[in-house]
């Protein structure tokens, strides 16, 4: 894809459609979902403006794909939306895909928010050389317990209401703490953060640009199983490669069997860099004490660093950065174009 669009920003007192094109877990957890909403209004001063998906039962959501993509082609087609945010993640947002209409999405390019599950969306507007950003949700960023980190306010109001993204910088602190949603009053207690080390790095000492191209590995996984939306590969060349794991906590050697085979296919060359988000190391399923997540973010970086190093070692690899599944989260613009320094350690979008 030769010819990009950024959507135009938003605006304080903007529109932006709220919409569940993965799962919804609203019936559930309603407060966490009010208190996503009211930081959209308070925090960011936009009006969220509810799509028929977010009423929507569970099991009705999931036995209705057609319906998730009808909400994303209206949000986009409707003149006075400026804005379309995902609810949360999911698990089958690739079933979804066939039912959107490219032409819709294409000729009213509106500023998609979402990660995990989103990849899908986010990588077939990549398709149609949209550029969306890797968050913020409803349900993660904006309801986080106690107040939204800060790093997550700056870099989502880029996301929001800024013509280009600029330069990412570590946070302090983060967490890969679960938020304990059942429970209404724990979202007046900050979750535990523990002190960021910094981004590490590996691979080439020299600094590369190109679009970028990624998101959740699981999901990529599952757009390479199903090869109906990706790309052709030469498509591919001089982009940077985007990804993290999910709080599926999957073992290293998954992650390293998946990029191996994605090296063997002739794929992980034609990558000029590599962004890794930290991963959780811990979710709802599987707590680990400190020392347990600290080897788990350790071996994933060892192998992903070891598969580079066989497949494409001139590619510089920045680990650790602040997007995806730990927090607080960078919406990093999928399809923007980054320049990625080693030298200087450091990472700039256009």
């Amino acid at each position: 894809m030769s010819s990009f669009v950024t959507p135009p920003p938003l605006e304080r007192g903007s529109k932006i459609a709220v919409v569940a094109p993965s799962s919804n877990p609203t019936d559930e957890f309603p407060h966490v979902y009010d208190l996503g909403l009211e930081r959209l209004r308070e925090v960011f001063d936009l009006e969220p403006v509810e799509y028929p998906t977010v009423s929507m039962a569970p099991d009705a959501l999931a036995d209705d794909p057609e319906a998730r993509a009808r909400d994303l082609i209206d949000a986009f087609a409707d003149p006075d939306i400026d804005g379309v945010i995902a609810l949360i993640g999911g698990n089958d947002q690739i079933r979804v895909l066939e039912h959107l209409e490219p032409d819709v999405l294409q000729e009213n390019p509106t500023r998609f928010y979402g990660y995990s599950d989103n990849t899908n969306v986010a990588l077939y507007l990549w398709n149609l050389g949209i550029v969306s950003y890797y968050g913020p949700c409803v349900f993660t960023e904006l309801a986080m317990d106690g107040a939204m980190f800060d790093h997550t306010v700056e870099y989502a109001e880029r996301a929001f209401f800024e013509e280009s993204f600029g330069e990412l910088r570590p946070a302090d602190r983060f967490t890969d703490e679960p938020g304990d949603w059942a429970d209404p009053d724990s979202l007046e207690e900050p979750r535990d953060t523990e002190p960021n080390p910094g981004w590490r790095w590996a691979g080439g000492d020299d600094p590369v640009s190109g679009r970028v191209w990624g998101g959740c590995l699981e999901i990529l996984n599952q757009q390479f199983l199903a090869d109906r939306y990706l790309p052709d590969d030469n498509v591919l060349d001089g982009t940077v490669l985007a990804i993290e794991t999910s709080e599926e906590l999957p073992a290293p050697s998954w992650v390293e069997g998946v990029l191996r085979a994605l090296g063997e296919r002739g794929l992980l060359e034609r990558f000029a860099g590599v962004l890794v988000g930290r991963p959780a190391a811990r979710s709802h399923l599987e707590d680990r004490p400190a020392e347990r997540r600290e080897q788990y973010r350790t071996q994933q970086r060892e192998a992903i660093e070891g598969v580079f190093a066989e497949y494409n070692p001139a590619a510089p690899i920045a680990f650790d950065v602040d997007f995806g599944h730990t927090w607080p989260t960078t919406p990093i613009p999928i399809g923007g174009r980054v320049e990625i320094d080693p030298r200087a350690e450091t990472v700039r979008f256009e």
